[in-house]
């Protein structure tokens, strides 16, 4: 069993996550008639749900209900918003009541529309263009958003955990408590995923990346399951910045041999080392953006599939429909359990597939 040196590699890869990426507005055009339709705004309802659960937000909203007199309350409690404005500005989520309010701060007033700030006057005015896009300017955001808060959590989980199993090692080999579960995990990565593709001399060096991208991918898509609305790898940002750290390790770690069968080929006519070159340097980051648009498309679809069936049962409302439909979300959240394993497990995969290919020895043949 590794003593796993987690710390370099969780500052760097969760510092790298900690960008968020809002989503933009579709609107459907529909006739007046069809909008005024029960099933309609039902439908309406559960497809502004399904956007919402998908979007990270400004604060922590447990849950939300409309009392009485018709007013919407949230249960949660608000996140800190850090902007870069001529100078620094920090301020709680908690002005902006939900994206209902104009926040303002040292004279600027700000305004959350459709999950980004924008710099407003004191109406919380939005100019739009032609094409309904808002042109008003945005700061610079380095906001701790619900995805950061859960990102930050889980990389200390993470640490404190495999910290603890570190130590327990050095006094008996023997794993005990949480560390008989993780075990056959990290030896399976070891024995099945690191060695195989990386071998025998230079797998140890990549292990704490690999061990890391596999427990945090896993970990955070099975909180995605839960109700708390936490989407991380949902956010196309943070596979992007998965996948960079993927290229970078492997492009810094890529010997002669690598670089050498990607710009002259060993054993093909120069005039096809010419024409291949090219296309084998496109390759380089054609892999990791595959890994970003992998992991991204897959738990967003899984999300978007589960919630759709979800508010199946509130429009049949009928004996027939709505246990289907319960039925097939529950056999969906079961499948999205393997998915979220799955998922870490090819990004694992992949990741170990390439940095062998970048420390592989070529023998060159002619």
């Amino acid at each position: 069993m590794y003593k796993i040196n987690l710390l370099k590699t969780l500052t760097f890869l969760f510092f790298a996550i900690t960008i968020s990426v809002g989503a933009t507005n579709n609107t459907d055009q529909t006739s007046s008639a069809e909008q005024e339709s029960p099933t309609y705004n039902l439908k309406t309802e559960i497809k502004e749900y399904i956007n919402h659960h998908l979007l990270d937000s400004y604060d922590f909203t447990l849950f939300s209900y409309t009392n009485d007199a018709g007013e919407h309350k949230y249960i949660g409690f608000p996140l800190p918003v850090i902007l870069i404005d001529n100078g620094l500005k920090v301020f709680s989520s908690a002005k902006f009541h939900h994206g209902e309010a104009v926040a303002e701060v040292g004279g600027q007033f700000y305004a959350l529309y459709h999950n980004k700030i924008y710099k407003t006057d004191a109406l919380g005015t939005i100019e739009y263009d032609e094409a309904h896009h808002a042109t008003n300017e945005k700061p610079l955001d380095f906001s701790i958003t619900k995805n950061v808060v859960f990102i930050i959590l889980v990389g200390l989980f993470m640490l404190l955990i495999f910290s603890r199993m570190a130590n327990s090692y050095k006094n008996n080999p023997m794993p005990k408590g949480i560390g008989r579960i993780f075990e056959p995990l990290i030896l399976f990565i070891r024995n099945d995923i690191a060695i195989p593709n990386i071998g025998e001399k230079h797998y140890r060096k990549y292990m704490s990346y690999l061990l890391t991208v596999f427990f945090f991918i896993w970990i955070i898509n099975l909180l995605g399951l839960t109700p708390l609305g936490v989407n991380v790898t949902n956010n196309i940002a943070v596979t992007l910045a998965l996948a960079l750290v993927t290229y970078f390790i492997t492009t810094f770690s890529g010997n002669k041999n690598y670089w050498k069968h990607i710009f002259w080929m060993p054993g093909v006519p120069w005039p096809m080392k010419i024409i291949l070159a090219p296309i084998e340097l496109l390759g380089t980051v054609i892999k990791p953006f595959s890994l970003m648009i992998r992991l991204y498309a897959n738990i967003t679809a899984g999300h978007i599939v589960l919630m759709s069936i979800i508010g199946l049962m509130f429009i049949f409302k009928n004996w027939i429909g709505s246990p289907l439909s319960f039925g097939l979300a529950f056999a969906l959240s079961l499948l999205e359990l393997l998915v979220a394993a799955l998922q870490a497990y090819i990004f694992t995969m992949l990741s170990a597939l390439y940095f062998g290919s970048a420390v592989e020895e070529h023998a060159d043949h002619h």
